[in-house]
């Protein structure tokens, strides 16, 4: 085995080279600012390794065409970052009914509209879960350094895979343009998931029959078996159902299937929260001052505590309410006016006092700011 290799590198050419690395052969994208560095390195990359690089006339055919390769048995990735992020969503809907596993990168900036493209924001947070239409399921995993982008782009193909769900990996223009030195490790000892293939006879095949863990094997389009993908709520074949009992049947599995994997795809970390009174609930960049934050509090005898989550959807509330029993207060440092913090509230159930501290001007957050926070609920 190699030993691993020791680089400077930028979040967005560390999302890239991850995405390589976890066999990633198509990319379909529009550039906009702050994610183009993925699209440019893409287009020079890819082709090395056999795969495939176009530009599209928009977000909407990015997403499109990323679905279509998929579905030919190809790993796809997109990225895109704010009006390009809502334009894609009618597509991640599609490819949350139809099973089809993609991974889209949102390099989070400023908004509403244009807003402000070079600035890092968190404000996508909700529309990352709820921004298509619908009960969908969805995966989104929030990094919070170049390190881990480089790990949890990987996850994030491998969760896709085994799942059949799209995955959104949530940067933002801190985390997506800052350089750190990140260590790669030898390609033959990273876990590489590849989703499950149909070993029926064509004549038998039945696109949409799930295993005993929810996900319905695949066959790649081309390889002489039928297939019918549709947005429209479909049986086992694929085809169009009306049936009221079907379409339940296929929504709840959908949910069930990510419900079955939760302990497994529910990265969250937990510093010093076993005797934390005050505990920060911090994800993304906003984990990097909150951790700073935490250890000067620490210094000073404050006892604090850090819940850092990866995965932000679905939730971690088996944390947050194991903490919120015996922390008193949950601080909630967000680069929004308050979008995840809900979810805290909701999960803490009234155990712990939960407030926000909110920035929409552009900045990260200064340990300071934090650590004021922390000593004016001490």
């Amino acid at each position: 085995m190699k030993e691993p290799v020791v680089k400077l590198m930028q979040g967005n050419e560390a999302c890239t080279e991850a995405a390589l690395a976890a066999g990633c052969s198509f990319y379909a994208g529009y550039p906009i600012t702050p994610s183009t560095e993925i699209a440019e390195l893409m287009a020079e990359r890819l082709p090395i390794y056999g795969g495939r690089f176009i530009q599209m006339e928009d977000e909407i055919a990015s997403m499109a065409a990323v679905i279509g390769a998929s579905l030919t048995g190809a790993k796809s990735l997109t990225a895109t970052s704010g009006p390009g992020f809502s334009l894609k969503q009618e597509n991640i809907g599609y490819a949350s009914l139809t099973e089809v596993p993609v991974v889209v990168v949102n390099v989070q900036r400023v908004g509403p509209s244009t807003g402000m493209a070079t600035s890092p924001a968190q404000g996508d947070v909700m529309q990352a879960r709820w921004g298509t239409h619908g009960d969908h399921p969805i995966v989104v995993l929030a990094p919070s350094s170049v390190q881990e982008t480089y790990e949890i782009t990987i996850e994030a193909f491998n969760i896709a895979e085994e799942l059949r769900v799209p995955v959104i990996l949530l940067l933002d223009e801190v985390i997506g343009h800052m350089r750190e030195k990140i260590v790669i490790p030898d390609k033959d000892s990273l876990k590489i998931t590849n989703r499950k293939k149909t070993d029926a006879r064509p004549e038998d095949f039945l696109p949409y029959k799930a295993d005993e863990d929810g996900v319905p094997p695949m066959a790649d389009f081309g390889t002489g078996y039928r297939t019918h993908v549709t947005g429209l709520f479909h049986d086992e074949t694929g085809f169009p159902t009306g049936d009221p009992k079907k379409a339940d049947a296929l929504l709840r599995r959908l949910h069930e299937k990510l419900d079955k994997a939760k302990d497994r795809i529910t990265l969250v970390e937990e510093i010093e929260t076993e005797d934390a009174d005050i505990v920060l609930f911090a994800y993304g960049s906003s984990a990097r001052p909150a951790l700073s934050a935490l250890r000067q509090a620490r210094e000073l005898g404050i006892k604090v505590g850090l819940i850092k989550p990866i995965t932000i959807w679905p939730f971690p509330e088996e944390v947050v309410d194991r903490v919120a029993k015996k922390a008193k207060t949950i601080i909630v440092p967000e680069m929004n006016l308050g979008q995840l913090i809900r979810e805290v509230e909701r999960a803490s159930r009234g155990q712990a006092d939960v407030i926000g501290l909110n920035r929409v001007d552009g900045e990260l957050f200064k340990p300071e700011e934090i650590l004021e926070k922390i000593k004016e609920v001490r």
